[in-house]
């Protein structure tokens, strides 16, 4: 691991213990302040602050960070689940459609916030604006078909499905093309077999 993503890691655990702590924080029923949290999650007044420029931003991104916690589960122990790959991605993407759709306020004004930050920088102190949950996800469900695919078709395969997992894409179907959810959620589910058929063409 090179020096810049061992920073960028650090950044995102720092990040993630924030959230942590602004959840336990939530769960004693008392609006905590940016302070409060800080000390829970062990860094300074200073570090927090430069998170998160105010708590109601904080506790949004809280709230959101604990509804995406069964992103986590969606393949645990799973081992002799199926593994075709369109399933998997379907399944997934599925769990995280019926997610946003019940948080959708919530996603936009995170969203907002974090397109108000501006684009990420090749700077290696830019802090990180968000947690990367779907890369994750989307590993977990082709990684069993791993060999099924081109070093180049899989990876094409991953980032594209990164596309449709998340509040962006929600919107787009929402907003752009006038979908009601389920409509958006069953053009979701035809890409994603569009990307796996074109994926396994050899190339």
């Amino acid at each position: 691991m090179n020096k810049a993503s061992g920073r960028e890691n650090q950044k995102l655990r720092t990040r993630q213990n924030l959230l942590e702590a602004a959840v336990k924080c939530l769960a004693s029923g008392d609006k905590p302040t940016l302070e409060e949290v800080a000390e829970a999650a062990m860094v300074s007044r200073a570090t927090a602050y430069r998170y998160y420029p105010n708590v109601d931003e904080l506790l949004l991104e809280a709230t959101l960070h604990l509804a995406a916690n069964e992103l986590d589960q969606v393949f645990a122990g799973d081992e002799l689940g199926s593994s075709d790959p369109l399933e998997r991605l379907r399944r997934a993407e599925a769990v995280t459609h019926d997610m946003v759709v019940r948080n959708e306020p919530q996603f936009r004004m995170m969203l907002a916030q974090t397109l108000m930050r501006g684009p990420l920088a090749t700077d290696p102190d830019k802090l990180p604006v968000r947690l990367n949950r779907r890369s994750k996800l989307i590993e977990q469900a082709l990684l069993p078909a791993r060999d099924e695919f081109s070093k180049k078709n899989f990876d094409l395969l991953s980032q594209a499905s990164a596309l449709l997992f998340g509040i962006e894409s929600m919107i787009v179907c929402r907003d752009v093309l006038e979908l009601d959810h389920d409509q958006a959620e069953a053009l979701k589910q035809w890409i994603l077999a569009m990307l796996v058929q074109g994926a396994r063409k050899k190339q």
